[in-house]
């Protein structure tokens, strides 16, 4: 049986997961899921991982959600519990310790566009459609949407596309600020790589504290989050990478850095 979640290393530093169930539009049933929370939790223990990438299987789907057909058969209680999963799915890859990219290849309805709102950056395929659909289906998004859409584009914006149901295109999103890049679909990949190279060049603690003083300060008032910046900024100071960086300044070459 082929894996629902395929995992390969694409650059120094760069891991690879693409949700593999084409037939499904990459919809997440249990077992997916289950996969890709393992993989997760490897790659938050690899020190040699500093940048993930999440991506479907096709040029079709990213994801379209929650697995309806495997949903109905469900009781009421079991629902709830399925949703609640994904939702602990998501925030997993919130909390992933370094930058997660969401390569967007087609289709992201529902819990889909939930997942990759729980990435630290999306880049769409310019055909992509995005929506958190939910309220078409009697229901709310219940894995994190209402909470992460209006955080990433502000209140208005977020009751208005989920008490429409309406998709955006990829270029509308890109407007809004719910994606932050739009590529052509052959080149969508190597621009997540592409980034994610950017990304790896630097410190893997200095973006470790950087997300982490960006992730807790949203969430609090100004002066808190200014507290959290001061306590992660500290954190960069005692490392051999910190003194790498200037030393490869100094001397006007590329640092290398290892992570302590």
């Amino acid at each position: 049986m082929a894996a629902l979640v395929e995992y390969k290393i694409v650059e120094d530093h760069v891991a690879l997961l693409t949700l593999n169930r084409p037939e499904a539009m990459n919809a997440m049933s249990k077992a997916l899921l289950d996969e890709l929370n393992e993989y997760v939790h490897q790659i938050n223990m690899n020190n040699e991982i500093r940048c993930t990438i999440i991506t479907g299987s096709n040029e079709k789907s990213f994801c379209a959600g929650a697995d309806l057909k495997e949903r109905k058969g469900m009781s009421e209680d079991q629902v709830i519990d399925a949703v609640n999963y994904i939702g602990e799915t998501v925030t997993n890859i919130e909390n992933m310790k370094l930058p997660v990219i969401a390569a967007i290849n087609g289709v992201a309805f529902g819990g889909g566009l939930e997942l990759a709102l729980g990435c630290d950056i999306r880049i769409a395929a310019d055909h992509s459609k995005l929506g958190l659909t939910e309220t078409s289906l009697a229901i709310i998004p219940g894995a994190g949407g209402t909470q992460r859409l209006t955080r990433l584009v502000g209140l208005g914006q977020a009751k208005r596309l989920i008490f429409s149901a309406k998709p955006l295109t990829a270029n509308e999103a890109l407007e809004l600020g719910l994606v932050e890049q739009v590529a052509e679909p052959g080149a969508l990949l190597d621009e997540a790589i592409e980034m994610a190279k950017q990304i790896t060049k630097n410190g893997p603690i200095a973006l470790r504290q950087a997300k982490t003083a960006i992730n807790k300060g949203i969430q609090t008032d100004i002066t808190t989050g200014l507290a959290i910046e001061h306590l992660c900024y500290k954190e960069t100071i005692p490392t051999e990478d910190r003194i790498e960086g200037l030393q490869a300044f100094k001397e006007k070459r590329k640092p290398v850095y290892q992570g302590k």
